[in-house]
């Protein structure tokens, strides 16, 4: 039996807009709420797989019981760590209670998986000299924010032009952890070294403009209100790509493979500069 929806439809198919797919709506709303671009890639990937693994089923005809099922499978079955299966519990919280406007009395009773403790890697002063004399070009120049900026590893790939002062030797982080600015020092070795990746960077979008790329990948936020002529001044240390929003060849950021012995990351960088930089302070009376 037709509803009064499907005869609208058929009487003057122009009048109804097709209703939008779940995914795409939880694409939407994560937009709408500025959830980073990783986040929503994440979000979208486990309540996909959630679907898939009931059979298709839309997800308003499941609840507590296949949620726990699927946790469970991650766990055991697949050996997830805690943090993953906690990130798939996110996702689908997202998914009833942002996407679905469902809060429903499971949700508050489902128990997240517990994180062991697990203590970071520190290296010595001498190990962090031994790594950066290793290193050269970008990545030793990365690899020096890093330590002496006390940037972390998303803040270094999306450095900016305008948001470095060489003159005043200061770096303006931007939309960085809990979407918090700050500033922070450039030390004096590495101003060298980022004046030639400016350059260097500056050169490539000359040559990118000729090329017919033309443009610099923009944070979302302020895309509509930047014109043109101005993305050069956004323009990041970075490679090209095309852009996840659509489609167009951009340069964008891109972290490159840093060789090691110890279990080292870019957050032990970061930690080491911290802690030595501490070291060298006066001790208070």
């Amino acid at each position: 039996m037709l509803t009064a929806e499907d005869v609208a439809v058929i009487s003057n198919p122009g009048s109804v807009s097709p209703r939008p797919r779940l995914l795409d709506e939880v694409r939407r709303r994560l937009r709408v709420k500025h959830y980073s671009l990783r986040t929503e890639q994440a979000y979208v990937y486990w309540i996909r797989r959630y679907i898939q693994i009931n059979g298709r089923r839309h997800p308003r005809e499941l609840g507590g019981k296949e949620i726990e099922y699927f946790l469970s499978d991650l766990a055991q079955r697949h050996r997830v760590a805690p943090s993953t299966q906690n990130q798939a519990l996110a996702a689908l919280l997202f998914l009833y209670r942002e996407v679905l406007a469902l809060d429903l009395p499971w949700m508050e009773n489902i128990i997240r998986a517990k994180r062991a403790p697990r203590l970071p890697v520190v290296l010595s002063r001498a190990e962090t000299m031994a790594l950066l004399r290793a290193m050269s070009g970008r990545e030793a120049l990365m690899a020096g924010l890093l330590y002496g900026s006390g940037l972390r590893l998303m803040e270094c790939l999306r450095l900016r032009m305008k948001d470095v002062d060489l003159a005043r030797h200061e770096i303006t982080v931007r939309d960085g952890k809990g979407g918090k600015g700050r500033k922070t020092m450039l030390p004096e070795r590495l101003r060298q070294a980022l004046q030639a990746q400016i350059d260097c960077a500056r050169a490539q979008h000359a040559l990118d403009l000729e090329a017919g790329f033309g443009a610099a990948s923009l944070p979302l936020r302020t895309s509509p209100q930047i014109p043109q002529r101005g993305e050069g001044t956004w323009l990041a240390i970075c490679v090209p790509c095309c852009s996840p929003g659509n489609g167009s060849c951009r340069r964008t950021r891109e972290a490159p493979p840093l060789g090691r012995r110890r279990a080292a990351t870019g957050g032990t960088c970061r930690r080491a500069g911290g802690r030595h930089h501490q070291a060298r302070q006066p001790a208070h009376p």
